[in-house]
This record gives structure tokens, C-alpha cells and sequence, in this order.
């Protein structure tokens, strides 16, 4: 069974020549975003992903503008609207040690080094020089967590397992 890995969402049209505008969900926009790339789009009405081939991007405020091959108006992108893009997992590249896709993180459970439990990781929040991983414990309550080497002391992906060392104030 295929694996897929959401890149974006398609949240409107921009000008009149087949530009859309996308949420990015991507760590890596530069490289996904690349002219040349596929991308598949994938849309509630439909129940196979349309393979695009990324004609250009640009950043514009705070979207990523793409144009695909094939598609020169407005006309011809307005239905792909709310549709997400996707890319397979062969598709992803090896990452540098330290890095993680968020596919990885979302879901794991964070543990302090004195092993009291903390929760689960359920977004991340890419704000400025690093992520903030949003834990959302047992009883609602949530922690933000930045990711540095100062609290993320160790992430286990195969298990699921992240160890954090939080510092003064962090927690309350």
C-alpha cells in the first residue's frame, strides 16, 4: 500500500494565468516546490490523485504561488481548490541525523528525564529559529515545547518515545 505525505493545501486561485496560492506543510518548500517536481493532488470528488508537474513557485506574503504544467488560466485551477497536495514516500529525502519529518514526531509521547509523562505530541509550530512542539497531555492541559538541545535530550521514532530535560518554567 502506497504511502502519502501531505506538502500543502491549495487554498485559492491568484491572478488570471493558472497561479494557486498554497498553505505549506513542508519542511522543505524549496526543494518540493521545485520546477520540474510532481506533486499529486488529491480532492474529496475524486478517488485518484492527478499527477502535477510544477511549471513554478514563488513565495508571495505568506504562501507558496505555484503554476503547473498543462494548466495556463484561472479557469482551468479553480477546482483545484481545497485540494491537498501530496507526495509519495519514495518521494522523501534522507534526512541529516537530528532531523525529523513531522510525520515522525506528531503522535509521540514525551516523557521528562525524571519519567513523568507528559503527553503527546499533536502539532508542530514553525515560528522563527525552531520548531515548538505542541504536547497535549492527559487531562487536556498543553506544553509547549521548543525543540533545542538544551530540553529535547533524545527522540526514539520507532518507538514513539521523546525524552526532554525541561527547563525552569517550562512546564507550569
Amino acid at each position: 500500500m502506497e504511502k502519502w505525505f501531505n506538502v500543502g493545501k491549495i487554498v485559492n486561485t491568484h491572478g488570471v494565468k493558472g497561479e494557486v496560492k498554497i498553505v505549506s506543510t513542508t519542511d522543505f518548500p524549496e526543494e518540493r516546490y521545485q520546477k520540474g517536481n510532481t506533486l499529486f493532488l488529491f480532492r474529496p470528488e475524486t478517488q485518484e490523485p492527478m499527477s502535477l508537474v510544477i511549471k513554478s513557485h514563488r513565495k508571495h506574503k505568506n504562501f507558496d504561488l505555484l503554476t503547473f504544467e498543462g494548466f495556463d488560466n484561472i479557469n482551468e485551477v479553480e477546482k483545484f481548490k481545497e485540494g491537498i497536495l501530496k507526495v509519495q514516500e519514495d518521494q522523501l529525502q534522507e534526512l541529516d541525523e537530528g532531523e525529523y519529518y513531522f510525520h515522525e514526531i506528531v503522535g509521540c509521547k514525551v516523557v521528562t528525564t525524571e519519567g513523568e509523562d507528559l503527553g503527546t505530541i499533536k502539532e508542530i509550530l514553525s515560528p522563527g529559529a525552531n520548531d515548538v512542539w505542541v504536547v497535549k497531555g492527559q487531562r487536556g492541559k498543553e506544553h509547549l515545547i521548543p525543540y533545542i538541545e538544551e530540553i529535547v535530550k533524545s527522540v526514539d521514532v520507532e518507538n514513539q518515545l521523546i525524552t526532554i530535560e525541561p527547563m525552569e518554567g517550562l512546564l507550569s
